[in-house]
């Protein structure tokens, strides 16, 4: 997907979903809903747009294990349906992922670290939504990339700019006020000097599993080791 920008334009505004934009959010919701069932005891969440609602037909479907789990399980869930596996870390000093590609919209991710309470709060700043929701048709609020706030309605969402009512908007998504504070200041220098690439994204070869690739990642980097060992 092309990078979204901040916007800064609006203090709030209403949007009205037409018929094609409900049916394109209820697909997603069909598809990430049979990929959730098959990882049902791991409390899958969706997370995104997909959870908020305001998905565009280019919209990844996004879930998330959240928590710290071993790889073989969630391979064993999903079987066949597997066609990339890679190991992510944004930063140095990031959250190491799983990424389990299902389709070239559809990604499952797993923690082979365990998270701190902030980077778990990522996804909540993001809207994220358990099984039962997904079921249930439920929609959360959370942030987009351009640093607006979603708020749904029963007709679409409401639009509400993030930066100036950063306490507000903690409130609403049940977050720390450091998280939003943290995301404004990444997401707004992202927007000034652009993306400055990710850290660590390698592919897992077909014979090894998660954790052994990691070992060998985390061998020949200190950054990776630390976190690591910070974890254990």
């Amino acid at each position: 997907m092309p990078r979204e920008k901040v916007v800064r334009v609006w203090d709030e505004r209403e949007v009205v979903y037409p018929p094609k934009r409900w049916r394109i959010l209820w697909e997603k919701r069909e598809k990430a809903l049979k990929i959730m069932e098959l990882l049902k005891d791991f409390d899958p969440h969706v997370y995104g747009s997909v959870a908020r609602g305001d998905v565009r037909k280019d919209s990844d479907i996004d879930i998330v294990i959240p928590y710290r789990v071993p790889s073989y399980m969630i391979e064993l869930a999903l079987g066949d349906l597997i066609q990339r596996r890679r190991i992510v870390m944004a930063t140095p000093w990031h959250l190491i992922k799983g990424h389990i590609e299902i389709d070239e919209e559809t990604t499952v991710t797993f923690f082979l670290v365990n998270p701190t309470d902030r980077e778990l709060e990522f996804y909540k700043w993001g809207g994220m939504l358990d099984l039962w929701g997904v079921k249930t048709k439920q929609r959360v609020p959370g942030v987009n990339k351009k640093l607006i706030l979603i708020i749904p309605t029963e007709e679409g969402h409401i639009e509400r700019e993030v930066v100036g009512r950063e306490p507000e908007v903690a409130k609403i998504l049940g977050v720390s006020i450091d998280i939003v504070e943290e995301r404004v200041k990444v997401l707004t220098r992202r927007d000034r000097i652009g993306r400055t690439g990710i850290y660590l994204d390698e592919e897992v070869p077909d014979w090894k599993s998660f954790e052994e690739f990691l070992k060998e990642l985390a061998d020949r980097d200190p950054n990776i080791r630390r976190r690591v060992r910070e974890s254990l």
